[in-house]
């Protein structure tokens, strides 16, 4: 019996899909850990039995969890971070644009709780909502300093300020819009 001949261009193909299945399904496990209010803790293991692969085959995508967790925070926040830029890039007034983008985000860690503690537990490991948000929020309070609406002597100290800030609001904020929820259907 012959053996039909799989032409070469097309098993790369399947090479590529498969990778990126496999990566992509490390990259939603890594969520769902980093997700959990104890998600601060994860270790390559979680992630890799939630995403049902080994160790081996994590080590095949990531060299580790300083490389997974910069690769999630770009998943977690690009789409967003530039959603809340176009929303706001219209602003003239530095403070109103730090504002409103502190409201965006503090609305979506209301309303999605496992982005709100992926968003914790990520930046507790590096760079406060990634590198990308980082840079942004830099760059709105530099345009403020040099507004002069922004009384700062560093551009450094008010990028904290304003990140660590909202970062340190999440938990409370999601915590207390639980409380009222619950407490909103205990009078009903």
């Amino acid at each position: 019996m012959a053996r039909k001949q799989i032409d070469p261009d097309r098993r790369l193909e399947i090479g590529r899909e498969r990778r990126t299945r496999t990566r992509a399904r490390i990259v939603a496990a890594a969520f769902d850990v980093f997700g959990d209010a104890d998600g601060l803790y994860a270790r390559i293991e979680d992630v890799a039995d939630r995403a049902e692969v080994t160790r081996a085959t994590f080590y095949n995508h990531f060299t580790g969890m300083a490389e997974l967790r910069d690769a999630l925070t770009v998943e977690v926040t690009h789409d967003f971070l530039l959603a809340v830029t176009n929303t706001i890039s219209q602003m003239p007034d530095a403070r109103d644009r730090s504002a409103c983008a502190v409201r965006f985000y503090l609305h979506r860690a209301r309303t999605d709780r496992r982005w709100a503690w992926s968003m914790i537990n990520l930046s507790a490991g590096g760079l406060i909502f990634g590198a990308e948000t980082f840079r942004q929020a830099e760059q709105t309070v530099h345009e403020g300093v040099q507004d002069n609406v922004f009384p700062l002597q560093s551009v450094e100290l008010g990028r904290d300020l304003l990140l660590g800030t909202t970062l340190a609001a999440m938990p409370r904020h999601h915590h207390r819009f639980t409380l009222v929820r619950s407490m909103t259907r205990l009078l009903a």
